[in-house]
């Protein structure tokens, strides 16, 4: 079903791409304070003081409310203000159309072989939307994999250069390439290094679907400097960068006073489209538990601050609970815990979890805004290098949240 607002939505092109980063700027600097503090860290957030009444009324629901309301947050129509207002300006700005697609070629027989089905899909998904005023005659598949990607695109006299750090997936590669007679050559190379850019030529249509932050911001920068034709990029993991803070690329975003550290990026990220029973059990028991640790390590601490605590092994999961807490204490170099009582403790967790979950849907009516100003960003960096850029979705969201495509032409 499409967003409120999508059906005035169309494919941001031209100086629809100042315009809507300028609307979304405002929007996400204004409310900084309602979605940068996450709930996960805070006893009691900022915001509540001046939203009492949202407070109490987000903190009242359950975990299944909250996990049914979590890709759809906008939907919650009986949240009070300032939950509606946000929810409609959210969807307004966060509207953007379907790029046009197009039939493809029917791929060869047993191209799809070791990939699994949904990645399959989203590849089919962002091969049909590739269209360029001239039929690119060699395409380089960026952060290749086993390059998957690039043999779909591959047409009857074109060329295929696949860009890969990991080795492995160098050799699956090649080995598929030449399984199905193809021309593709396979490239061991790390795209961040100094000596990334001489794999890069005019010649090259680059791709990428789903590199990761800095990988594809990489791309943008050496691809422009060595004067491609055309390129397009779906970006995913924003937060997958080098730097403390979010570098911006463009001449608008550089001015911008929006300043985002990694924790700020991972925001876009925070929606899940599947997951199954186990997983969101795991997950949720997971959460829950460090919820309630917390708890107890701002008694023992005597300080009330979150503890960051380290990624565990999901074999920790299967301790009885105290011994969670006290393995745990001891990973964190605290004192004796004490002999809390373990079975309130817990039940605190869970409590906490259910109101942190509701909690987070204030956060995620800037879930999107976010992501398409960052979109945005790369768009108005494409043309300042001199391309025609044109931004849109490239599948449905439950195939990907992150359905975002970005195609680049030379005037």
């Amino acid at each position: 079903m499409p967003a409120k607002g999508a059906e005035t939505s169309h494919v941001l092109t031209g100086e629809d791409l100042l315009a809507r980063f300028t609307a979304l700027d405002a929007f996400l600097t204004t409310h900084q304070a309602l979605w940068k503090p996450r709930p996960f860290t805070y006893l009691q957030l900022p915001w509540e003081a001046s939203y009492p009444e949202l407070a109490l009324w987000l903190r009242g629901r359950s975990l299944e409310d909250a996990e049914n309301a979590h890709n759809q947050p906008a939907d919650l129509v009986d949240a009070p203000e300032p939950f509606a207002s946000l929810a409609a300006l959210s969807a307004e700005l966060s509207a953007v159309g379907e790029l046009p697609g197009h039939e493809l070629e029917t791929a060869g027989l047993r191209l799809n072989v070791d990939v699994p089905g949904r990645k399959w899909q989203q590849i089919e998904a962002f091969a049909s939307r590739l269209s360029f005023a001239s039929q690119p005659t060699h395409w380089l598949d960026w952060c290749s994999g086993k390059g998957h990607l690039g043999r779909r695109l591959l047409g009857t006299g074109q060329l295929l250069t696949c860009i890969e750090y990991d080795p492995q997936l160098v050799a699956s590669g090649q080995a598929l390439s030449q399984r199905h007679h193809l021309h593709a050559v396979h490239v061991e190379q790390d795209v961040l290094a100094p000596q990334a850019s001489a794999v890069l030529s005019a010649i090259h249509t680059p791709v990428a679907l789903h590199a990761c932050g800095d990988l594809h911001v990489r791309l943008m920068q050496l691809a422009s400097a060595v004067g491609c034709q055309q390129m397009a990029i779906a970006p995913c993991c924003y937060n997958r960068i080098s730097c403390s803070e979010y570098q911006a690329l463009s001449s608008p975003a550089s001015a911008s006073l929006l300043k985002l550290s990694r924790e700020d990026l991972a925001l876009p990220m925070s929606e899940t489209v599947t997951a199954g029973a186990r997983v969101r059990r795991q997950r949720d028991t997971s959460m829950a538990r460090r919820l309630a640790f917390d708890l107890l390590q701002r008694q023992v601490r005597r300080l009330d601050e979150y503890l960051p605590t380290p990624s565990l092994p999901s074999a920790w999961l299967d301790k009885p609970f105290a011994d969670y807490c006290r393995d745990l204490a001891v990973l964190k170099e605290l004192s004796t815990v004490g002999t809390p009582d373990w079975s309130a403790l817990e039940a605190a967790g869970w409590q906490r979890l259910a109101e942190v979950r509701n909690l987070e849907l204030l956060r995620g009516l800037f879930r999107r805004p976010l992501e398409l100003w960052l979109n945005l960003d790369r768009a108005l960096f494409l043309v300042e290098q001199g391309y025609v850029v044109r931004l849109g979705t490239f599948c449905e969201t439950p195939l990907t949240p992150r359905n975002l495509l970005l195609l680049a032409e030379r005037a």
